[in-house]
């Protein structure tokens, strides 16, 4: 009887570490906690924004571009600051590789326009203390947003350990983890483009559709794939997002007309 005793607590056990983690809670997965805090305005100072507000899930993860300032790019949570550059789309953003140089010694990978963010949990740290963004202060006045929240409490508790709520970096930390984890769920890499369909044996392309995608591929008339690669990371045709992911200066002026609004000189 006592091995199966011991076998019996063991199973007990488990079950209980279940549903510390996700059983008592609305978020049963790191991924779904992130989703949360992905939505949660009261991460931003005046608590009226939040990671959704400028990627929006219907909008492929990208903002509206469309605020009453004449300018496609994101408002703050002051409701007047305004971003030097257009929010990018989240969607596929989980494909791109940590920042850092190639084979050939080129610069390739990271978040945002720049690369400034090597991976998904940098750059979601990243717009929560931007003052023109979101606006807080620091680390530890998010870590405080999300202490308000009790059924956030558990789940850090139950995800990260009780000890990453002594620490506000820790609980910082720990949101962009989730956020991260969110950010790369299948829903942020759909690959459900015509093109996609296409490759699926879905649909079929028009004539003329056929004849672009035949001179995007050319290596004579167009080359266009030099720097839009058709093929994935691995290698395969199939999960091409059409980048090489290295950056390029093709000799975009500065927003002049945003920094002016927002009271900042040129670089």
């Amino acid at each position: 009887m006592r091995p199966f005793l011991t076998i019996a607590a063991i199973g007990l056990a488990s079950a209980g570490l279940a549903l510390a983690a996700g059983g008592d809670t609305p978020y049963p997965t790191r991924e779904k906690l992130g989703e949360a805090l992905f939505h949660d305005v009261n991460l931003s100072r005046n608590r009226t924004q939040a990671c959704a507000t400028c990627h929006m899930p219907d909008r492929a993860f990208s903002d509206r571009h469309d605020q009453p300032h004449g300018n496609p790019v994101s408002l703050g949570d002051d409701g007047k600051s305004l971003g030097d550059r257009n929010a990018p789309s989240a969607t596929y953003a989980a494909i791109s590789p940590p920042f850092g140089k190639d084979a050939d010694g080129a610069w390739i990978g990271g978040q945002f326009w720049d690369g400034r963010a090597s991976r998904l949990e940098d750059q979601a740290g990243g717009p929560p203390l931007n003052p023109v963004e979101m606006g807080m202060p620091d680390e530890a006045a998010v870590a405080a947003r999300v202490m308000e929240n009790a059924e956030y409490v558990k789940a850090f508790a139950a995800f990260y350990g009780r000890d990453v709520l002594d620490d506000p970096k820790a609980t910082f930390r720990a949101v962009t983890e989730a956020i991260a984890a969110y950010e790369r769920m299948p829903e942020f890499a759909p690959f459900d483009s015509k093109y996609d369909r296409y490759l699926r044996g879905e649909v079929k392309f028009t004539d003329e559709e056929e004849l672009g995608r035949t001179l995007f591929f050319s290596k004579q008339f167009t080359n266009c794939n030099l720097c839009h690669d058709i093929k994935a990371r691995d290698g395969r045709i199939e999960g091409a997002t059409f980048t090489s992911y290295k950056y390029f200066n093709i000799g975009v002026p500065a927003n002049v007309a945003v920094r002016k609004r927002n009271g900042a000189g040129p670089d």
